[in-house]
This record gives C-alpha cells, sequence and structure tokens, in this order.
C-alpha cells in the first residue's frame, strides 16, 4: 500500500511534465510555468555558422531554473563563449523572471498567459546588429506570452521589447548605426509523437517543434526572421534532451551566424523545495 501511495504521488508531481509536454519549446517560453517547488539544471551549447567569420565559435549557457509557486517562476544563469574573443571565456549573468497570470485549463486542453522580465550584465562591446541576453549585451527586456494546448498539439507566441545597455561614451555612436531598443517576437508550435498512450511516467516522449523567431529595431530598418526546427526526448518524465536549429529566412542584420545549431541537457528535480511538516511540540 505503501508502495502504490508513493507511485501515485509522484505522478501527480509530475502530471504537470506529462500534461503538457508538447509545449517545452526549445527556442522559446511557453506561457506555462515548471512544476512548483521544483529545480531544474540545464546546458545549453549554441554554434553558429555565419558568412562574416571564417572559424569555429561556440556558446554554453549554464542555468537554473525554480518553480517559486505554480504561477511564478526564476531563472538564474550565465554565458560562457568565444564569439568576442579569441577564446572561451565568461562573459555574462542573467536572470528571468515569468509570472503566469492567465490560467484556464479543460481536460486534454489549456489556455495560459504569462508576464516576463528578463535582466543580463555582459562584458561584451557592441559588434553586430542582432544581440541576445544570453551573453551579447547588458540590457533588460519583457513582454507577453499566450499558449493554447488542445491534445497533443501546443501553440504559443510571444512579444516582447528589449533594450541593449551600452557604456555610455560609446552609446550615441552605436545608436546611429545598431539598434539598442529591439521588437522581439515568437511563434511555437509542438506536437507530441510518443507514447500513443500514457501508461507510467517512465516512458519516454519524443516531441517535435517548428517555430518562427523574429527581431525588429525599434526605429531601424534591422530585421531578421528564423525558422527553428528541433525534436526533443524526454527521459522518466524529468530529463529532457533537446536537439535543434535556426535557419535565416529573410533579414539584413549583421549576426554571429545565420544559422545557429543548438543542444541543451536539462534534469529537473520535483518537490526540490517541499515544505517540512514540523510537529507541534507537547
Amino acid at each position: 500500500m505503501m508502495i502504490v501511495k508513493r507511485y501515485v504521488l509522484l505522478v501527480l508531481l509530475m502530471m504537470p511534465f506529462i500534461a503538457g509536454a508538447q509545449e517545452l519549446y526549445v527556442f522559446s517560453e511557453p506561457a506555462s510555468n515548471m512544476p512548483a517547488r521544483s529545480a531544474s539544471f540545464k546546458l545549453t551549447a549554441r554554434y553558429p555558422d555565419s558568412k562574416y567569420n571564417d572559424y569555429f565559435k561556440q556558446r554554453y549557457n549554464p542555468e537554473v531554473m525554480m518553480g517559486l509557486s505554480k504561477n511564478w517562476m526564476l531563472h538564474v544563469g550565465a554565458g560562457i563563449s568565444d564569439y568576442y574573443s579569441s577564446k572561451v571565456r565568461f562573459e555574462s549573468m542573467k536572470m528571468y523572471l515569468k509570472w503566469r497570470f492567465l490560467s484556464n485549463d479543460e481536460v486534454h486542453k489549456h489556455f495560459r498567459m504569462a508576464a516576463f522580465l528578463e535582466a543580463a550584465w555582459s562584458r561584451n562591446e557592441f559588434l553586430y546588429d542582432e544581440f541576445s541576453l544570453d551573453g551579447d549585451l547588458s540590457g533588460f527586456s519583457t513582454g507577453i506570452i499566450a499558449t493554447r494546448l488542445v491534445n497533443r498539439m501546443a501553440v504559443s507566441g510571444t512579444f516582447g521589447f528589449m533594450k541593449g545597455i551600452t557604456p555610455t561614451e560609446i552609446h550615441h555612436n552605436m545608436a546611429d548605426h545598431h539598434p539598442l531598443n529591439m521588437w522581439n517576437y515568437s511563434l511555437s508550435a509542438g506536437y507530441l509523437v510518443l507514447p500513443k498512450e500514457y501508461n507510467s511516467y517512465k516512458q519516454t516522449n519524443l516531441n517535435v517543434y517548428l517555430e518562427l523567431l523574429g527581431s525588429q529595431g525599434a526605429g531601424h530598418a534591422h530585421h531578421y526572421i528564423d525558422i527553428a526546427p528541433a525534436v526533443q526526448l524526454i527521459f522518466n518524465s524529468t530529463t529532457k534532451l533537446n536537439l535543434g536549429a535556426r535557419f535565416q529566412l529573410a533579414g539584413n542584420m549583421t549576426r554571429v551566424g545565420e544559422r545557429t545549431y543548438q543542444v541543451s541537457l536539462e534534469h529537473t528535480i520535483l518537490n526540490a523545495f517541499a515544505k517540512k511538516n514540523i510537529k507541534p511540540q507537547l
């Protein structure tokens, strides 16, 4: 009986992963959060390919993610790369906070909305038109996410504003030639391929994704739009392996890579911050 109770409890804790596996996007965030009081450890590797660089480039982003509650989620991460140097070096720190403010849940379907705020510090100097808060530039971003899941398909859209911050002495010169303020957007779709039916949380999930990722300079004509296919495997409902790539469809920005190949591995510890039952002393 005790074994059965433990199994049921484990399945209940994993239900947020099992029910919404197809919205664990590889290149963007959904409106849903990770399970409350859980912790995840993630390492992302990116390998860009660009006409502006004829040598191998690499970036690694270790990240810790915490489900503070069912509505709040926090990421803390760092950047390590040779994008702006001759060797791999530590380059940045960032924090990402997401608040899920709307959740309309039904059986095998839901609609959710969330707001996010991201801030980053980077040691790198402005070089490309495109930049992110994963190591390219100091700055902040904020925006809205909406996600709709129906059965095996999940579709999500994001719209946000990002502002780059540079040292005062170079700000004006760079702002004339590079967009420091960006409008970012994405449209993502995910489909659960396997398993056809859930019998155990130990079953391996196979999800496929297709995302459109775009950016437009505010007050500038600089822009790009990428298409990003990806495959995801989830083992024991707690470990995710992501394989993806993004390819530029159109754009006129100078970028560290018009094509970028990405691999990430993430492990989640459920109930990592469980409340302890304190027995009153008599």
